[in-house]
């Protein structure tokens, strides 16, 4: 999610020489006008976590992660991008007989609002999980759309599902996830300090069950240290207050992760 740009010049000076005289010329010509900048960006990011927490869940039953991704950012604001990560949930709790992968794609539009400083961001991601699922169990792909504020280190974001099937629920159009995040940078020294906290809220009935008593909070606090080389690396503690008589205890546990992560 990120790029850099590398220029080298090199100069030499020595003696008088013939070609003295046409270095003095080219000195007294018109510099060459400089290349505009590309409205085009394209960043890459690969990491190894020690599991893949989202929403307050461990995805890999406390597990290994390796995540990637790849982002495109056109100058007016328009985005385009591709995450993956490994994950173990679909196959343990048997909602598909085979599948180790997580994929996101997604697009949208982000901007501000004048010179206020404000940030927004709406857009559309649809969550895909390759394999074979088993007969009669919910599809774990999910479709989600997203809208987002953003001032300075702060940021909320409302997401709502527009598939009737999501993440092993039916009748899930309508679930919403809201959170509200803030990464706080200490000082110059590129230590970041992140909090979280979101609220899952499930909609739709299956089998005369609300899928609402699936609802539940979840929070985060962590702490990042960047380098200029694009190397990050953080931890950071989750934790949320699922109902033990909905979700299995393996995904209402708190957990601590550990990630090194590189930007390019």
């Amino acid at each position: 999610m990120r790029k850099s740009i590398l220029l080298v010049a090199l100069l030499g000076a020595g003696f008088v020489t013939p070609g003295m005289a046409l270095a003095e010329e080219a000195a007294a010509a018109p510099a060459a006008a400089a290349e505009p900048a590309s409205p085009h960006t394209v960043t890459y990011n690969i990491g190894l976590f020690s599991q893949y927490v989202w929403r307050g869940m461990t995805q890999t039953d406390e597990a290994a992660a390796l995540q990637g991704g790849v982002d495109y950012a056109h100058s007016s604001g328009f985005y385009l991008g591709a995450w993956a990560s490994n994950v173990s949930w679909t196959t343990d709790y048997d909602y598909m007989d085979s599948n180790s992968l997580e994929l996101d794609l997604y697009g949208g539009y982000a901007s501000t609002f004048g010179d206020t400083g404000i940030g927004y961001n709406v857009g559309l991601l649809q969550y895909v999980y390759p394999g074979t699922g088993n007969s009669g169990a919910p599809d774990t792909d999910a479709t989600e759309v997203y809208g987002a504020l953003s001032y300075k280190w702060v940021n909320s974001k409302l997401s709502y599902a527009v598939s009737d099937e999501a993440w092993g629920f039916d009748d899930a159009e309508g679930t919403m996830y809201w959170e509200a995040n803030a990464d706080i940078p200490v000082g110059e020294s590129g230590f970041t300090v992140n909090l979280h906290v979101g609220t899952f809220m499930f909609d739709g009935e299956v089998g005369g069950v609300d899928n609402d008593e699936y609802d539940y909070e979840d929070w985060k606090i962590g702490v990042t240290k960047a380098w200029s080389n694009g190397v990050k690396v953080g931890g950071h503690w989750t934790d949320n207050n699922a109902d033990k008589d909905f979700w299995p205890e393996e995904m209402r546990d708190g957990q601590f992760t550990v990630f090194v992560q590189k930007l390019f």
